[in-house]
């Protein structure tokens, strides 16, 4: 793909202007208490959208949405559900609250994740905890609330990272837990590929089955968030606050991408939007390069079975 053609919403990239009334229509996020998921959330509600938070931690919950009401006025449609993607039983009950709440689903945007995990962890589900947060507590989610996403001819938005192409580059099934030679690294990379995996495995499905609900994929590129705060060793944080003061956006511009896959009509299937330019970090937000082993079909229908066997969920468009 050439510089030229990777940009289908002109040189300047897609933008918020791009942005359309968006009254009436309720977009879910995951964790969206500060970084890119935050902002998206204040994009969203700024163009009259109604937004439903997913969030671990209530408190930071509670102070996310009296910055937004503080910006946009105590009128703006901002709530949250707390949500541990860690623990599928906190899935299965913020998913039931959701149905409970909310008649249709516009969009929901999987941003949350954990990076870099310096040390192998476990969830209370027996998983390791990077694969468990990243790829299948949204699995589980979006299989849940999917016929609420379906009957509205909604959109899943899977939050990737351009990660998916350095590690082993395929999934561990062997160990996919890391039990032996684990490596923060190797097993962020994996979660990952597992993400824009499932993302464009769904998307073949959906078509299969001729569905009106669309599901879509891209990254935020190099955006400073506080990502790596509560999991990375130190002289990883350090190392990345330092790059990130020379090679990093804002948080506002990488939020770009996953409102654009939420919002943006006409956008293709098998397709990673997000920055272009500095190897894809920051820049003009278009299509990104593809590597082949993410597009490994007998891979992801394999990923796919074994989310269903560690969920517990069978589902399928």
């Amino acid at each position: 793909m050439s510089a030229r053609n990777n940009l289908p919403f002109g040189p300047a990239g897609w933008t918020p202007e791009r942005l359309g009334d968006l009254t009436g229509r309720t977009y879910l996020i995951t964790g969206a208490n500060s970084g890119t998921g935050f902002q998206a959330a204040r994009l969203l509600l700024a163009h009259g959208a109604r937004v439903v938070m997913l969030n671990r931690n209530p408190e930071k919950s509670a102070a996310a949405i009296a910055s937004l009401k503080a910006e946009r006025g105590p009128e703006a449609d901002v709530t949250a559900i707390q949500l541990d993607l860690a623990s599928l039983a906190s899935v299965r009950e913020a998913a039931a609250q959701v149905r409970q709440r909310l008649s249709h689903i516009d969009a929901l945007i999987c941003n949350a994740a954990i990076a870099q995990v310096a040390n192998r962890t476990l969830t209370v589900d027996g998983f390791e905890s990077q694969f468990a947060v990243n790829h299948l507590g949204h699995f589980l989610l979006c299989g849940l609330l999917f016929d609420r996403i379906e009957a509205s001819g909604g959109r899943i938005v899977v939050v990737g990272s351009n990660a998916y192409r350095m590690g082993l580059k395929r999934i561990k099934f062997e160990d996919i837990h890391f039990a032996e030679n684990y490596s923060a690294w190797d097993a962020y990379a994996q979660s990952k590929l597992a993400q824009l995996m499932f993302a464009f495995e769904l998307q073949r499905r959906l078509a299969a089955a001729g569905c009106d609900t669309r599901a879509y994929a891209c990254h935020p590129g190099a955006s400073r968030t506080n990502l790596l705060r509560d999991t990375a060793s130190p002289f990883t944080r350090l190392l990345w606050g330092t790059l990130a003061v020379f090679i990093a956006q804002s948080a506002e511009r990488g939020a770009w991408p996953e409102v654009l896959c939420a919002t943006e009509p006409g956008l293709k299937p098998a397709t990673l939007y997000g920055p272009t330019r500095r190897g894809e970090m920051v820049g003009p937000v278009g299509e990104c390069r593809l590597q082949p082993h993410v597009l490994d079909t007998s891979a992801a229908a394999r990923l796919w079975k074994l989310s269903e066997a560690m969920t517990g969920l069978a589902w399928s468009p």
